[in-house]
């Protein structure tokens, strides 16, 4: 269990890899509803764990961390948390791996943790992610936004998704990941989408390709739906395979 700046605790679990103590180590952010046992999740990080040593977390509100999820707000400091862990253990390279609702906080990660701090990023990959806050386009989103924003559907969350979810809005609202992406520069970033996603169309990634202006690699996936339970063993494999290029090359 480690501790987050405003003191909540957060599980996280290590893998050493192939080469025990060799960098980068990959940093696995999950979407929500997601936590660190979870199949999808679980099954990604043995695909990463082929190529790197590999941590795993619940991000606040899911799992056994503590506290509640305020949807990619201040999960930023759950990250912070984990990358700070990962350089204890000996790993002078990290790099940042999320999907939907860990996409979006890798990349305000990476944007608010620059310099020479424990707790920055080497390389950032970025999967599934909303470009912007309160996205209502889809059906899938607009049932999320009502799980999220209503007492019932909050209800559900606990109950039904195992995530306890935030009451309140955002106080002040968050940077954006579109926002974000200007800010990551020269730390390499990619962006993985499928263009079957139901959740987030394909001018997501679009925007946050364009918004790094020529210093990020898009990858848009024929046929893939929505993150972890979407990308295939053969595509994490590839992700896994820039992640350590990327982070091993800083």
């Amino acid at each position: 269990m480690l501790r987050t700046p405003d003191g909540i605790a957060v599980e996280a679990a290590y893998e050493p890899g192939p080469a025990p103590g060799a960098d980068p180590v990959i940093v696995l952010a999950h979407g929500f509803t997601g936590d660190l046992e979870r199949p999808h999740v679980r099954r990604a990080a043995a695909v990463f764990a082929q190529r790197a040593a590999v941590i795993t977390f619940s991000f606040r509100g899911h799992g056994r961390s503590g506290g509640r999820s305020t949807v990619g707000d201040r999960e930023v400091l759950d990250l912070a948390a984990v990358v700070e862990w990962a350089r204890s253990l000996g790993h002078a390279r990290v790099v940042t791996v999320g999907f939907s609702m860990g996409g979006s906080v890798v990349l305000r990660h990476a944007a608010s943790h620059r310099g020479r701090t424990e707790a920055r990023t080497d390389a950032v990959v970025a999967v599934s992610a909303p470009a912007r806050w309160f996205y209502r386009g889809t059906a899938p989103m607009r049932r999320l936004h009502w799980v999220v924003t209503r007492p019932t559907g909050r209800m559900v969350g606990r109950l039904g998704l195992r995530t306890r979810i935030h009451p309140y809005d955002w106080d002040p609202v968050p940077l954006s990941p579109v926002e974000s992406v200007p800010l990551i520069a020269p730390t390499p970033l990619l962006v993985v989408h499928g263009d079957r996603d139901p959740y987030f169309p394909v001018d997501h990634p679009r925007m946050l390709a364009e918004a790094a202006d020529g210093g990020a690699e898009l990858w848009l996936e024929p046929g893939m739906g929505h993150a972890e339970h979407a990308a295939s063993d053969a595509l994490l494999d590839r992700i896994g395979a820039w992640a350590a290029a990327a982070g091993a090359a800083q």
